[in-house]
C-alpha cells in the first residue's frame, strides 16, 4: 500500500483499541514487517502513555491527537522511520532528540560504547579524568553516552555538519553533560589540539555505489553526508588514520564497522602503527566495533 492508496483516516471518537488495530493493519498493509511494533511506538509516544496504559486505556478516545496520528501513520507508511516521526530514538538507555539533520541511531551502534567502557575499565580508568574525543558525532550520542557513563570524564564532538552539531549540543544539555562537553565544526580531529585518552567515531562506511539500493528508511532519511564512505566505504578510516599518527601519551581508538570491513579497517590502522586490541560483535553476531591503541 503506498501513501496514495491509503485512505483511511483517524478521528476524535475513535478509541485507543480500534486506533491501534486499524494502525497495524494499515502498516502491515503496507508491507511493513515490524506493523504491531510500530503502531504500539508510535500511539504510546504520540500520547505519551506506556505499555500498560495503551491497554488498559483501550476504550479512551483519540480526541485532539487523532490528526497528529493520522499524519504519523500516512508518514510511517511512506517508510519514514518511527523515531524520525516522534523525534527521538532510545540509545543504551537514554532518549536521544534525532533531526534531518542526523543519522538515526542504530541499536548496534550501543556495540562501541560497550567496547569502549570494557576497554577503559580494563585499563582501571573508569574513574580517571579522561578526555574523551568523537569524530563524525552526528546527534551525539557516542560521547554524550559515555560522558554520563564517565562521570569524570570530559570531551570533545567534532563533525563538518553545524545543523549536527547543534543536535549533539541538545541533547549534551538535555542529557546533563553538557558542562563537559566541547562542540567543534571540523573534520577529524583538525583545530583539536589537546592530547585525548579514547577516541570513537561511527563514520560513514557504505560504498558510494550500494547507497541506491538501501531500505528506504535509511535511503530517503538518513543524511547521505552520513552514509556515504566513498567508493570503498573506508575513506574517512584512512583520514581518521591519517590525522592522529602523533600521541604524546597512550591513545585507545574504538570504531564502528560495517559488516565485512574489519580486517580492511584494520589493516589501514596498522599501516598508521596503531595496535589492533580486538573486535567485539553486535547482537546479530557482526563484528561491529574494531579497537586499537597507540603510544608516544
Amino acid at each position: 500500500m503506498s501513501v496514495q492508496a491509503y485512505r483511511q483516516t483517524f478521528g476524535p471518537d475513535q478509541t485507543l483499541g480500534a486506533a491501534l488495530a486499524q494502525m497495524t493493519g494499515a502498516f502491515a498493509g503496507a508491507g511493513l514487517e515490524s506493523a504491531p511494533r510500530d503502531a504500539r511506538a508510535l500511539l504510546q509516544g504520540l500520547l505519551g502513555i506506556d505499555g500498560a496504559a495503551l491497554l488498559t486505556q483501550s476504550e479512551r478516545p483519540l480526541g485532539v491527537s487523532a490528526d497528529r496520528i493520522d499524519d504519523a501513520v500516512r508518514r510511517r507508511i511512506a517508510h519514514e522511520p518511527v523515531s524520525r516521526i516522534l523525534g527521538v530514538r532510545a540509545f543504551y538507555g537514554r532518549d536521544f532528540i534525532v533531526t534531518p539533520d542526523v543519522l538515526d541511531p542504530r541499536p548496534d551502534t550501543e556495540t562501541i560504547v560497550e567496547h569502549a567502557l570494557e576497554i577503559v575499565a580494563r585499563a582501571g580508568q573508569t574513574n580517571a579524568p579522561l578526555r574523551i574525543a568523537d569524530i563524525g558525532t552526528g546527534s551525539g550520542i557516542l560521547l554524550v553516552t559515555l560522558l554520563a557513563e564517565l562521570p569524570r570524564a570530559s570531551g570533545v564532538a567534532t563533525d563538518i555538519s553545524a545543523a549536527a552539531l547543534a543536535v549533539a549540543k541538545d541533547n549534551a544539555e538535555r542529557l546533563g553533560v553538557a558542562d563537559r562537553a566541547t562542540f567543534i565544526a571540523t573534520s577529524g580531529l583538525d583545530r583539536c589540539s589537546e592530547p585525548f585518552d579514547l577516541v570513537v567515531s561511527n563514520p560513514p562506511y557504505i560504498e558510494t555505489r550500494e547507497i541506491a539500493g538501501l531500505d528506504p528508511e535509511v535511503r530517503d532519511f538518513d543524511p547521505h553526508l552520513a552514509l556515504d564512505g566513498g567508493f570503498d566505504g573506508l575513506s574517512v578510516y584512512r583520514q581518521i588514520a591519517n590525522g592522529i599518527r602523533k600521541a604524546d601519551r597512550q591513545v585507545h581508538l574504538v570504531v564502528e564497522v560495517g559488516a565485512g570491513q574489519a580486517a580492511d579497517v584494520e589493516s589501514i590502522f596498522g599501516a598508521a602503527k596503531w595496535q589492533v586490541l580486538g573486535r567485539k560483535k553486535d547482537l546479530g553476531g557482526h563484528d561491529r566495533s574494531v579497537a586499537f591503541e597507540v603510544h608516544p
